[in-house]
């Protein structure tokens, strides 16, 4: 097959997050010619006509579709895949809608307390700001004490996330507060998710001819981290290379026999994601879990990064699945 690795378009003055992604289309490509596959680059932006005609110019049988942020933003990602759509193009991982529903956190999360899947409750300025259905734990306010983390609405999670990003508001109205604060700065729409105290855990899903294969669950280790040091997973934590949150927050796979039966319910509750958003190829979901046992869905990554050093490669390997049959898996998914 000839399939055209399609990325967004990144400069060398983009920021390390926004450049692994020419990371993953070096490692995507060099898996296809592993399987016989040739392979042509595409770097799209805005301009979604020109991306139109230089893929339609090559003629991909497939297009593997790496596009996770256009003009800044990561809520426009999905258009790459909407254009894939109205060319008839046949492309890898998750369609549009999944793509859209997703990135869009407070869509996702109501989607998830539709279906009874357990997320943490969240508070935004606006009544029914993600949709006109909103869920009965949303916009009960904050009981004094409790800890948010406050989040932007359709980046990926650990956007500008550190520990300040971790509130305790007094009242609903010193929540607004943060939140109006939060947006100006930020420029983006921002919520606030409940803070889940525990432990913190990503499951990867892999396409297969049976279905999705959840594997083996990982947990990030944080017991490096001080007392007082808030426990998450944030922006330092995935990009800052000399940061004590990247080199301390491993991966582990390793548990105790007691944590058999959370680890079935991560995984029952990742496999009924998956379904739930349609997704498709791969993906990760990340969960909390509380000092009670009780599991919460935090984030639903329809298209995950696929670096070397990243976890979903990590998971594979946990698995003992190659790379590239990983690849020739999500290729497989584009066409069933």
């Amino acid at each position: 097959m000839h399939v055209v690795i399609l990325h967004h378009a990144v400069s060398q003055d983009d920021s390390v997050a926004d450049r692994d992604v020419l990371v993953q289309a070096e490692a995507v490509g060099a898996a296809l010619a592993e399987l016989g596959h040739s392979s042509a680059t595409v770097a799209c932006t805005l301009d979604l006509g020109a991306a139109r005609d230089q893929i339609a110019a090559i003629r991909p049988d497939v297009v593997f579709n790496l596009v996770e942020s256009l003009g800044g933003s990561d809520w426009a990602a999905s258009a790459a895949a909407g254009l894939l759509d109205t060319m008839g193009m046949a492309y890898t991982g998750s369609p549009t809608e999944a793509l859209l529903l997703t990135n869009h956190k407070l869509l996702a999360k109501q989607r998830l307390c539709l279906a009874g899947l357990p997320t943490p409750e969240w508070e935004v300025l606006e009544a029914n700001r993600a949709g006109r259905v909103t869920d009965p734990r949303r916009g009960r306010g904050p009981v004094s004490g409790t800890a948010y983390v406050v989040k932007t609405l359709w980046e990926h999670a650990s956007f500008e996330l550190d520990e300040h990003s971790i509130v305790r508001p007094a009242d609903v109205a010193a929540l607004r507060e943060v939140l109006r604060e939060s947006a100006c700065r930020l420029r983006r729409p921002c919520y606030a998710e409940r803070y889940v105290e525990g432990r913190e855990f990503n499951l990867s899903v892999l396409a297969g001819p049976a279905g999705p294969e959840v594997l083996f669950p990982a947990e990030i280790d944080f017991s490096a981290f001080p007392p007082g040091k808030p426990r998450i997973v944030g922006q330092r934590a995935k990009w800052a290379e000399a940061s004590f949150e990247y080199q301390k927050t491993p991966l582990s796979f390793v548990f105790p026999p007691g944590d058999a039966p959370l680890l079935e319910r991560l995984r029952r509750l990742a496999r009924e994601t998956w379904h739930l958003f349609g997704l498709g190829g791969y993906a990760r979901v990340d969960f909390r879990v509380d000092d009670t046992g009780q599991p919460w869905i935090l984030e639903i990554n329809a298209n995950p990064c696929l670096s070397p050093d990243a976890g979903f490669a990590a998971a594979l390997a946990q698995a003992s699945i190659p790379f590239s049959r990983a690849v020739a898996r999500i290729l497989e998914d584009a066409f069933r």
